[in-house]
Parts: C-alpha cells; structure tokens; sequence
C-alpha cells in the first residue's frame, strides 16, 4: 500500500517533472530561494525536492547577468521554490 502511495506521490507535479528529468536526461530550470536559477539535469532526487544535479548552469543577476557552470552538485530543497521543464 505505501508504494502504491509513493507511485501516486511522484506522478504529480513537481515530483513528475523531476522522475521525467532523470528518465528521459532533459533539463529542468530551477528557480532558488535566493534568486539563482540552476539550469540542469537530475540525476536522483527525493519527496523533499533534495537533488543530485549535473551540468548544471547556475544564473544570476547583478548589474549584469552572470552565469557559471557546476559539474555536479546536491540541492537542499527547502531552497527550490519552482521546477519548470526546458522545453528544449
């Protein structure tokens, strides 16, 4: 029963847009707590939005935009406010 309750738990956004990141390896956009955007592929992540990303593009804007690029890295979820699918 409690996996049948996990299955319905991932099938339903955000959790979805995640499980189709990791299964077919596309990108989602991730907009932070802290006004970063994080443009990448997921590799594994849990029910709290925790994430194991790689080739990840952090995004940021000061006077100018800026960007770098991260291997990989693990996010805290507490700090994801929106997952968006790169339509890409």
């Amino acid at each position: 029963m409690e996996e049948d309750n996990e299955e319905e738990e991932f099938n339903t956004e955000p959790l979805f847009v995640l499980m189709m990141s990791v299964k077919n390896n596309t990108q989602v956009l991730i907009n932070c707590q802290n006004n970063k955007k994080l443009l990448g592929r997921v590799r594994a992540f849990d029910r709290n939005c925790n994430m194991v990303l790689e080739n990840v593009r952090e995004i940021w804007t000061e006077p100018v935009n800026k960007d770098r690029f991260i291997s990989k890295m693990f996010l805290r979820g507490d700090s994801v406010t929106i997952v968006l699918r790169n339509p890409k």
